[in-house]
This record gives structure tokens, C-alpha cells and sequence, in this order.
């Protein structure tokens, strides 16, 4: 039985009708397809999907960035394979399986004062550190304790890289925070092209920007279940990519906003936030008034029908604004009920909320049972196209005042 919906949220949202359940449907089922094959960065499958997003961004008659011929944001990732090694930690050498290195440079040689040093201890989250490793400048060497050693080598078999000309990062694995280290080494570098897809509304301020964004890959394929190996991805995250573009398609069709807008549809998230690492260096921080980043909204939340929920909504005002703009509606958001997952930081809105943007992820997914995460099972029967049409709307809804200029949030806070 469909939920009973309030009359008012009916006549609200179907008052444009730019958010139109068919096409949502239409270019989710076209993202989230077997020919696809999972849309994992760095392959020649996921430029597919690039080019899809980029024909809607097209068709919504989107501007492509200063400086750019497309809208594709092109970036190289690189991957280092040791050749010759000789790493020692306190006086004793390191054993080559216990190192990892990412970055473009052929050789390395560092002793203390070369590299910023990073100890993670026992019982702190290695992949974390990883991941927010991607949004680091210059040279750092991490080291972790050897507990971490099975997590290191998934890490290296799982073909890790850097973005190209961001510095250098070197994992060694010890006993103990080391007190003098010793690094030399010599590396077979090879790149392979990334591409972030972004388009333009400018505004009529061309210095304040707002950002709708989600990330287009996913993580390929892998082990067969049941005859089906590819991880299609459905909801994670060709549903926040279908919102970036639909509301691309809305906000076409409206009068020229007040801020500039850019839609973004990120690479390598799965693999390390990459493609919004590579974004946020593109723009002043303190140009950016807000981003709206959009993650797993495929599937009814805790609460239901007509609800989602904004990780880090107490780190600024952002989230109360957006539920006032909705009052009356029947749609509400939330505040994250999962804190002990850290999704804040876990997905693309984490780049640039840590230069102070206040930059946050909506989502809808029950992150304590969404049985179809990170399964070949997250194909597009699995979704509600009804209610994710709904979430988009309230979305485009939401943001009235911060697209006008009418409303600034205030800035994140990380304390």
C-alpha cells in the first residue's frame, strides 16, 4: 500500500514538474546497467558513464568551466612500483612487503625533516587515513603500527594510487613511532587518465559558487553470486549522480540564480575521494557558499517515505536551513543517525568541508542494514523511483535561498 501523502507536499512539488519520475528512472536505469560493468575508476568502462553524464549536461545547456574545451575535468593517478628499496626505522631495516608508496617520483631519498611524519597507532582505522591522505599536499610518510599489515597489503593488491604532481606518500609499518628513519628508493611510475564531469550555470555572481554533486563509479566487478558478478551500483551512487543531473535540468529551466552553480559528478570516491580532491583544488574555498553533495538516496530511510538525513548537520547551519525552507512541505530532514559510521568524512562533501566549506552529504541509506551495499544485488529494481524524485525535489526546494544568495550558512565547524 502506497504511504498517504500530505496535499500541500503534492501541489509544492508538482508545482514546475522539472523533476520528472520517468527521466529519473530512465538515466539511473541507463547508469546502473550491465554494460557498465560497475563503473570502477581507472577503467575504460566508466568513461561510458562519463560521456552519458556529460550528453545530460548537454542537453541542459550547462556551461563548461573557464579553461575547459568539455566537461570533463581530466586528472592523471599514478601508481608506484618499488624496484629497489632500503627503508630502516630506529636502526633496523624494513622489510619491503611492510612499505607502500604513492606518488609520481622515480627515486626517493628521505631522512627526518624531508617529509611530514603521521604515526598511526594500534586500533586506528588505516583505510581512514588512506582515504584522507588523498587530500594532502607535498611529502608524508605514515607510519602504522604493524597490526595493520593485512590491511596494507589489500591496500596494495588493490592497486592504490596518487594523484599526479600532489607530493609523495610513504606507508611504513612499525613496532613504534619511530625517532630517526631512513628512506631510499627507486619506483617504476605509471598514470592513467581520471575525469571528473562538471558543468555551469553562472550566476550573477561569478565569485560565489554552489556545488550539487555525487560520485559516478563504482567497484567494478568481482567474485560471481549466483551467475552475476558485476557490482552495478545502483544506489551507490548512480542514484546521487541521477539527482546531480536532474537538477541540472532544473535549474536550466529557471531564471538566472543569484550564485553560480556547478554540477559535479566525481570519480574515484570508492577508491579514495580522488576525483573531489582533484575538484577542490580548482577553487577558493572561501569562494564556495555551500555543496550539496548526494549519496545513496535510491532507498527509503529510517523515518520512511518523504525524509533523508545530512551527515554533519550540527558542524553548521546548513541543514536548518534547508528544513526551513521545506516547512509545510511534509519532507524533512534529518540529522545523521549513524555517527559512530563517520560519513561525514567518508564521502566527497569531506574535502572541502575541511577547508571550512560547509559542504555535506544527504542520504537516505540505513547504513545499519542496507543489505544491497557493495553487493552485485544493487541494480535499479531495487530502488524507489517515486521517492527518490520526491528527495531531488526537496533538494531543488531547499536550496532556494542559498542558489539566490538570499542565505549563507555558516561555515563548518571540525571541533
Amino acid at each position: 500500500m502506497r504511504r498517504w501523502l500530505p496535499a500541500l507536499l503534492l501541489l509544492s512539488f508538482s508545482a514546475h514538474a522539472q523533476i520528472r519520475e520517468a527521466e529519473v528512472a530512465s538515466f539511473l536505469k541507463a547508469m546502473a546497467a550491465d554494460s557498465m560493468m560497475g563503473r570502477m575508476a581507472g577503467t575504460p568502462q566508466i568513461d561510458k558513464a562519463a560521456a552519458l553524464i556529460a550528453a545530460e549536461f548537454g542537453k541542459a545547456g550547462l556551461r563548461t568551466l573557464p579553461g575547459l574545451s568539455s566537461y570533463f575535468q581530466s586528472f592523471d593517478m599514478v601508481s608506484a612500483e618499488v624496484e629497489d628499496l632500503s627503508v630502516q626505522v630506529d636502526g633496523s631495516p624494513v622489510d619491503m612487503a611492510d612499505v607502500l608508496v604513492l606518488g609520481d617520483a622515480r627515486q626517493i631519498r628521505w631522512k627526518p625533516g624531508d617529509a611530514n611524519k603521521i604515526w598511526i597507532s594500534k586500533g586506528t582505522n588505516l583505510g581512514q587515513k588512506l582515504f584522507e591522505s588523498g587530500s594532502l599536499s607535498g611529502n608524508h610518510i605514515l607510519f602504522a603500527d604493524t597490526s595493520n599489515r593485512r590491511a596494507l597489503k589489500r591496500f596494495r593488491a588493490f592497486g592504490m594510487r596518487r594523484i599526479a604532481g600532489t607530493g609523495q606518500i610513504v606507508v611504513v609499518l612499525t613496532p613504534k613511532d619511530p625517532a630517526v628513519y631512513e628512506v631510499n628508493l627507486r619506483n617504476k611510475v605509471s598514470a592513467v587518465p581520471y575525469k571528473n564531469v562538471v558543468g555551469m550555470i553562472p550566476g550573477k555572481r561569478s565569485d560565489e559558487f554552489v556545488i550539487f554533486s555525487g560520485h559516478y563509479d563504482h567497484i567494478g566487478t568481482g567474485r560471481s553470486v549466483n551467475g552475476d558478478s558485476i557490482y552495478n551500483g545502483a544506489n551507490d551512487d548512480a542514484s546521487g549522480t541521477t539527482a546531480v543531473v536532474n537538477l541540472a535540468h532544473y535549474f536550466s529551466k529557471r531564471s538566472r540564480p543569484g550564485r553560480t552553480l556547478l554540477f559535479v559528478a566525481f570519480t574515484a570516491e570508492e577508491t579514495g575521494g580522488y576525483g573531489s580532491s582533484y575538484f577542490s583544488r580548482q577553487l577558493p574555498p572561501e569562494q564556495v557558499m555551500a555543496m550539496f553533495n548526494i549519496e545513496m538516496i535510491g532507498t527509503e530511510s529510517k523515518w520512511g517515505k518523504n525524509s533523508a538525513f545530512i551527515t554533519g548537520y550540527e558542524r553548521s547551519d546548513m541543514g536548518k536551513m534547508l528544513q526551513e525552507n521545506l516547512k509545510g512541505s511534509g519532507f524533512t530532514f534529518h540529522p545523521d543517525p549513524y555517527p559512530q559510521q563517520n560519513l561525514f568524512f567518508r564521502s566527497d562533501n569531506a574535502t572541502l568541508a575541511r577547508l571550512g566549506v560547509p559542504a555535506h552529504t544527504i542520504s537516505t541509506s540505513k547504513m545499519d542494514s542496507e543489505k544491497y551495499y557493495h553487493t552485485v544485488d544493487d541494480e535499479f529494481e531495487t530502488l524507489d523511483m517515486e521517492n527518490m524524485s520526491r528527495i531531488i525535489m526537496a533538494i531543488a526546494k531547499s536550496s532556494r535561498g542559498i542558489v539566490k544568495g538570499s542565505q549563507t550558512p555558516s561555515r563548518v565547524s571540525l571541533q
